[in-house]
């Protein structure tokens, strides 16, 4: 069974069913420009119109490009600052009167690359790299999710790192690739300092120019280019709402009668 997952993003949101043992999607990807201002009522309704178009009954995965608590947005800096305090999974959750789980955008691209594209059964420190509009970032030790790391508002320099090296920040100071490459560079050798990672995993938009800049990319760790392109974020959505669908699916007590003559029999977990 195919899962909704949908990427919202600060200049874009897409959405997909996805094959979530493979890790593909079914259907082809629906991607509406971001709202402005991209206030709570506005960007749902567009999840909305993605849901409607896109189909599916079941469950449904959300990124939210910020820190995300228990479906609670902690941060918006790329959204509108209302949405701070909202739960983001509950409202969609009303809205679509379909469960919807919630997760940080890059964590959610991680998820997939971990579970079937370019971190696949990699051991020790992995960090996912996002650069599209800002830069995000998703931390895994052996595989596991350490959410909300946010390394993209690590101080750099005068500022945070995202405001220099973001993949709009490039395209809008019309940076060359040497250029760009330069100040990653010395945000990757930061990182590597304060991580000892085993991989660097690059994701997000950027992902389309690939070719005009990993040879100028030159970490201590490996660096791969995320397998899943710019779909790692609507994969991963759907991997974390179909393995939150499974959990309360084997936890929930059976509602299955015994007679009474016979001892009850354990349920089989569905």
């Amino acid at each position: 069974m195919a899962t909704l997952g949908i990427d919202i993003g600060g200049s874009g949101i897409k959405g997909a069913l996805v094959d979530t043992r493979r890790g593909v999607l079914t259907t082809e990807r629906l991607r509406v420009k971001t709202p402005k201002p991209a206030k709570p009522d506005a960007v749902i309704d567009v999840i909305a119109d993605i849901a409607q178009r896109a189909g599916g009954t079941g469950v449904v995965g959300l990124t939210f490009p910020g820190v995300v608590t228990g479906g609670v947005v902690g941060t918006a800096v790329h959204l509108h600052r209302s949405w701070i305090g909202v739960n983001v999974a509950a409202a969609v959750t009303e809205r679509l009167s379909r469960t919807t789980t919630a997760i940080n955008d890059a964590d959610a691209a991680g998820v997939a690359e971990v579970a079937n594209g370019a971190a696949k059964g990699q051991r020790g420190v992995t960090i996912m790299l996002t650069f599209g509009t800002g830069v995000g970032s998703g931390l895994f030790v052996h595989g596991v999710l350490v959410p909300n790391a946010e390394l993209g508002h690590l101080r750099f320099g005068d500022a945070d790192a995202e405001s220099q090296i973001a993949d709009s920040v490039r395209e809008a100071k019309k940076m060359s690739w040497k250029k760009w490459a330069k100040q990653t560079n010395d945000y990757l050798g930061m990182l590597d300092d304060l991580f000892s990672p085993d991989l660097f995993v690059i994701g997000g938009g950027i992902v389309k120019h690939a070719d005009d800049f990993t040879s100028l990319l030159r970490p201590k760790a490996p660096l791969r280019v995320a397998a899943l392109g710019n779909q790692a974020g609507v994969v991963g959505a759907a991997l974390v709402a179909e393995r939150a669908r499974r959990r309360t699916s084997v936890s929930a007590p059976s509602k299955r009668t015994t007679p009474a003559s016979r001892p009850a029999a354990q349920a089989e977990p569905s």
